[in-house]
């Protein structure tokens, strides 16, 4: 009966040929990727055809299209291929090929100003374990933990859009607040909190490509009653804050994100105008925990509950 039962499951070396050739459009693109040869990959392909019972593919003068069958299967095999890859990094660990070390996925904001605290008192309790780390964008650090390139990252969200996946264990690590930066020279910059309302006339610095502070100013100002108007795009906080501090507007940041605070700046705080932002640890629901990601968790929410304060 178990013989019956798996005898129609496909060839994962095929379903990841398969991701590949309608990633990339061409059999011939895909061979050079997975180091085959063109005809070994068009006949393995056709092996799955026959597997499948329907055709995947329509070849082309000019590289190949799928079939639908062959996007459902791909967008399956994809999920498939992500966590056999996944399991390998599991097995890799208790076999001891990657026993102590440790990669954590981690973001700009919090990796110049938190998490080096923590990896200061990691290394002095555990100076063995190599530890690496990656500043990446929300996506990619999703995906690289999900694919068992990182065994930990930090994420970050807002009430509005709260990140949920249920292969993925979260942790809160803290909340922040959200703080106006003003040059010292501006009028408010002896204040030491200020009303969304009193900011209608001022130009905003903001970070540029849809970056989430954006909506934090929108969604501000649009409870004050108003709109903001945008008066430069800066590509970081620090571009940001030199802005601010030469006159060129105002801008809204997280608490983090001031942790290397511009000499001529002055932050401020607008109380609860903004909601909190919540930092978070996360982990795979699915793995083994390698005894470093323990060590690891561990200290961050030690450093965590010590420093908790000093971010609202």
């Amino acid at each position: 009966m178990l013989n019956d039962e798996y005898q129609g499951l496909f060839d994962i070396r095929r379903l990841a040929l398969l991701v590949e050739v309608v990633e990339q459009g061409s059999i011939t693109s895909a061979a050079d990727l997975m180091m085959y040869t063109p005809s070994a990959v068009s006949q393995q392909l056709r092996k799955l055809e026959q597997e499948v019972g329907q055709p995947l593919l329509n070849r082309r003068s000019r590289g190949v299209v799928p079939t639908e069958a062959g996007q459902v299967l791909a967008a399956h095999a994809r999920k498939i291929v992500g966590q056999m890859k996944a399991a390998q990094s599991d097995l890799d660990q208790i076999a001891g090929l990657n026993r102590g070390s440790l990669a954590v996925g981690t973001f700009p904001t919090l990796a110049g100003s938190f998490l080096p605290v923590v990896i200061r008192a990691f290394k002095k309790r555990y100076p063995a374990i190599g530890l690496s780390v990656r500043s990446a964008r929300f996506d990619q650090l999703v995906s690289d933990l999900q694919s068992g390139i990182t065994g930990i990252c930090l994420l970050w969200d807002y009430p509005w859009n709260r990140f949920h996946d249920d292969s993925i264990r979260l942790t809160e690590v803290f909340q922040e607040s959200t703080v106006l930066l003003v040059s010292r020279s501006h009028p408010l910059a002896d204040r030491e909190e200020i009303r969304m309302e009193e900011l209608k006339k001022e130009s905003w610095i903001v970070r540029a490509e849809a970056h989430p502070v954006v909506e934090v100013l929108q969604r501000a100002a649009h409870n004050a009653g108003f709109e903001p108007s945008i008066g430069f795009l800066a590509n970081d906080y620090q571009e940001a804050q030199a802005m601010v501090s030469v006159g060129m507007g105002v801008a809204l940041a997280p608490k983090t994100a001031v942790a290397l605070l511009h000499p001529e700046v002055k932050v401020i705080s607008i109380g609860d105008a903004a909601p909190l932002r919540r930092i978070l640890l996360a982990q795979r629901q699915d793995k083994v925990y390698a005894p470093a990601e323990v060590a690891f968790q561990s200290t961050l929410l030690e450093i965590a509950r010590e420093r908790a304060g000093d971010y609202l």
